[in-house]
This record gives C-alpha cells, sequence and structure tokens, in this order.
C-alpha cells in the first residue's frame, strides 16, 4: 500500500481520478474537454440570450426551456474546475468540505433538471390534449409557482443526507471513482453507519427522478392517444414534431443515467477507464446536447439564432 493512501486514510483531502493509464495524454486531452466546456457555455447562455431577447419566444415552453438551459449551465460551472483542472495539472486532490459542496450541487442539478423535463412535458400535454385552455391554465403566474416549486424540490430535500456526510470517518482509502465528486462514492469510503444515507438517498431517486420518469412516460401516452384521435394525418404530424425536442432532451439526461447506474450496479469487473468516462457522459452530455437539440428541432429558436448571426455578419 502506498504512502500516499495510507496517509489519507485519516484525511480531509480526497484524490480525483482523471482518466487511469491515460496521464502522458492528459494535456491532448484537455483540448477536447475545454472544448466541451466552451460549448456547453457558448451554447446555454445563447439560448438563455436568444428567449430574452425575442419577444415572441415569451411563452411558458421557452420559459421552461430557459429554466434547463440555466441548469445545464451551472451543471458546467459545478463541475468544470475540477475536471479541467486535473487534465491541466491544476489539482489532484479537493477537500471533503468542497467535495461535499460539489456534491451538493451535482445531485440538486440532476434532480432540478429531471423536474424540469417533468414540468416541459406537461407542458406538452396540455398544448396538445387541451388547447383551448393552454393560455388559461399556463399563466405567467402559474410557471413561477412551477419554477420555485422545483427549486424548493431540488435543494430543500437534499440536505438531511448531504450534510451528515461531513459527520461520517472516513476510514477507506480516499480515492474517488471519478474527476468530480458524488454522494455515493463518499459513502463507499465511510466506516460508519451509513443506512441513513443509503436509505434516504434511494427515496430521493425514486421520490425524483423515477417518479418524474413514470410522470413523462404517462404524460406521453396521454398525448399519444390524444394524437391518435386526431382526423388528419398532417396535423397528426404537426402535433408530434412539437414534442420532437422534449424526447430528445429526456433521453440525452435518462440514457447516461441509467448507463452510469448499470455501469455502477453490474460492472465492476469493468475497468476504471469506463466508469471514468461514463460518468463523465452523465455530467456534460445533458449540457453539451440541448442547445444543439432546441436550435436544430426547434423552429423559433433556429430562426432567431440564424438571424442572430446574421445580423453579426453584416456588422
Amino acid at each position: 500500500m502506498s504512502a500516499i493512501t495510507i496517509s489519507n486514510y485519516n484525511s480531509s483531502r480526497f484524490i480525483l481520478t482523471g482518466f487511469p493509464g491515460l496521464e502522458v495524454d492528459y494535456l491532448w486531452l484537455s483540448i477536447p474537454f475545454s472544448s466541451i466546456y466552451a460549448m456547453i457555455f457558448l451554447g446555454n447562455c445563447l439560448v438563455l440570450h436568444v428567449i430574452r431577447t425575442e419577444p415572441s419566444l415569451h411563452e411558458p415552453m421557452f420559459y421552461f426551456l430557459a429554466m434547463l438551459a440555466l441548469t445545464d449551465l451551472c451543471m458546467g460551472v459545478s463541475t468544470m474546475y475540477t475536471v479541467v483542472g486535473i487534465l491541466w495539472g491544476f489539482i489532484q486532490e479537493i477537500s471533503l468540505d468542497a467535495c461535499i459542496a460539489q456534491s451538493y450541487f451535482i445531485h440538486g442539478l440532476s434532480f432540478m433538471e429531471s423536474s424540469v423535463l417533468l414540468a416541459m412535458a406537461f407542458d406538452r400535454y396540455i398544448a396538445i390534449c387541451h388547447p383551448l385552455h393552454y393560455s388559461s391554465i399556463l399563466t405567467n403566474d402559474k410557471i413561477m409557482k412551477i419554477g420555485v416549486a422545483i427549486l424548493c424540490r431540488s435543494t430543500l430535500l437534499i440536505p438531511p443526507v448531504i450534510i451528515r456526510l461531513k459527520f461520517l470517518n472516513y476510514c477507506h482509502p480516499h480515492i474517488l471513482s471519478h474527476s468530480f465528486c458524488l454522494h455515493q462514492d463518499l459513502i463507499r469510503m465511510a466506516c460508519s453507519d451509513i443506512r441513513f444515507n443509503s436509505v434516504y438517498g434511494l427515496a430521493l431517486v425514486i421520490s425524483n427522478l423515477l417518479l418524474d420518469a413514470v410522470l413523462i412516460l404517462v404524460s406521453y401516452v396521454r398525448i399519444l392517444h390524444a394524437v391518435l384521435a386526431i382526423a388528419s394525418q398532417e396535423e397528426r404530424i404537426k402535433s408530434l414534431q412539437t414534442c420532437v425536442s422534449h424526447i430528445c432532451a429526456v433521453s440525452v439526461f435518462y440514457i447516461p443515467i441509467i448507463g452510469l447506474t448499470m455501469v455502477h450496479r453490474f460492472g465492476k469487473h469493468l475497468s476504471p477507464l469506463v466508469h471514468v468516462f461514463m460518468g463523465n457522459i452523465y455530467i456534460l452530455f445533458p449540457p453539451l446536447m440541448n442547445p444543439i437539440i432546441y436550435s436544430i428541432k426547434t423552429q423559433q429558436i433556429r430562426r432567431r439564432v440564424q438571424r442572430l448571426f446574421y445580423l453579426k455578419e453584416m456588422c
């Protein structure tokens, strides 16, 4: 056992895992990862700017899209320092307090993104199944209340399980599985009683991610039922096209979560590199892809972005 590992048993610092076996290529790896973070920031800021400056986009669907872009932007901010810092050689370890704070933001923002996707599914359900009552149901006041509920749900339920991490004893080697901190990583290194963290954490996942996924699925079953009842095939296709962007966003959020869960649960024999890559896909893929999806698939966003770049070229 190395001296570093022994000294870390009783230390309050944790070693971050970059890309095992690829240490000599960190400088080259930093280029695509830095580019990905730059695209996350530019893409989501562009979506927010377009929605803010275009009066025709001041509608419920785009307010929820702005919430999604802001959540993705915050996810990028919360992980960039450790992910890029390892590749650039700035950091190799993180303090317990910083690790707990980062895990709070990562899990909180994941729950927030799930909640926003559920709100967007509700928006599509009302728009397609109850089009005549859409404007009266999703008023600005209702959207504000939904936004506050999403914020409270994502931030107030997590502290009990996150705060308790501060009071656990960590007697196993302080080596994290990823280049960022996750709750399940920290309790894996604890030698204290972790039953509360395990049970409460599972309850959070079921009441947030799993429940949201089920409700999103139910909403689309209802939407599909309503669309199939439309006589005109052209109208059916037009109605379904308004849901394509949201379905893609749901897919890029839940598929990496399922993949990472499967790797953690059944992939203990796999190379650590697989765990690291799956972790980075879980963190980076949704914030990277959502602005691209909505810029391509949503006609109003696409036209406004094209007009914005056209005006810059003219100048």
